[in-house]
C-alpha cells in the first residue's frame, strides 16, 4: 500500500557547539513538536473520516507521526482528538464557540481534560478545515440520488391512453436527479389538474412542518 505522509518528521543530527539550549527553549521546541504532530493526527482523522481517504489508517497514522508511543496510548490519543473534532464539526463553531469549548476542556481536571497542545492544534486545523468539513458533512448528509434540477412545461393532452379523445391540459415534469460524481439522470412525469392539486397539498404540508420546526428552533 502507497504510504501517504501525514507530516514530514525531521531528525535532525545532534552537533555540539560547546553551548546549550536553556530549558525554556527546549521546552518550546517540544510544545511545537508536539502541536505538529496533533496537527498531522487532525488531518489524518479528516482525511479518514470526514474526506473518505481509506488509504488514511490508524496503523499509518502511528508509524508516521508517533512511532515510539504505545499502542494503548496512541489509541486513547487518536480516539480524544477525533471526539474532539467530532464535537467542533457537528456544531460547526465559530471562532467565539472554539474558544470557549477548548477553554472548557483545558479547565477540565483528571484525563478528561485538554492540553494546551491539543487545544492549538485544534484550533489551528479548525482554521483551515472548517469549510471543507462541512461541506463533506452536508454531502453525508444528503438523500441520494439528489434533485438537481427540475423543469416542466404545460401541454394539451389530445387522447388518453385508452385512445379517447381529450383536449385536457397535462403538466410534463422532468426530474435531473444525480449522486454525488455521477452524470444526471432524467425522470419524466405526467400530471392531470387532480394530481397536481394532490401534489400541491402535499407539498404546502411539507412547508408548514418545516416552518414549525424553525419557529421552534
Amino acid at each position: 500500500m502507497r504510504r501517504c505522509p501525514i507530516t514530514s518528521r525531521t531528525r535532525p543530527h545532534h552537533v555540539d557547539f560547546g553551548s546549550h539550549d536553556s530549558p525554556d527553549s527546549t521546552t518550546k521546541m517540544a510544545d511545537a513538536e508536539a502541536v505538529k504532530a496533533l496537527g498531522g493526527l487532525l488531518n489524518g482523522i479528516a482525511q479518514r473520516v470526514y474526506y473518505g481517504n481509506s488509504e488514511i489508517t490508524e496503523e499509518l497514522l502511528k508509524d508516521e507521526l508517533y512511532p515510539d508511543v504505545p499502542q494503548e496510548e496512541f489509541r486513547a490519543l487518536y480516539e480524544k482528538m477525533r471526539g474532539l473534532l467530532k464535537s467542533v464539526a457537528v456544531a460547526d463553531m465559530d471562532q467565539t464557540q472554539l474558544e470557549a469549548f477548548l477553554t472548557a476542556q483545558t479547565c477540565k481536571h483528571g484525563g478528561g481534560g485538554t492540553s494546551s497542545e491539543q487545544a492549538a492544534a485544534l484550533a489551528r486545523f479548525w482554521k483551515g478545515h472548517r469549510a471543507r468539513v462541512r461541506e463533506s458533512l452536508l454531502a453525508q448528509s444528503r438523500w441520494e440520488p439528489a434533485l438537481r434540477g427540475l423543469s416542466w412545461r404545460v401541454d394539451l393532452q389530445t387522447a388518453t391512453s385508452r385512445g379517447q379523445t381529450s383536449n385536457s391540459p397535462v403538466a410534463l415534469v422532468e426530474l435531473e436527479l444525480g449522486r454525488n460524481g455521477q452524470d444526471s439522470e432524467f425522470v419524466c412525469l405526467e400530471f392531470d389538474d387532480v394530481k397536481i392539486n394532490q401534489v400541491l397539498k402535499k407539498m404546502s404540508e411539507i412547508q408548514e412542518s418545516i416552518d414549525s420546526i424553525v419557529h421552534h428552533s
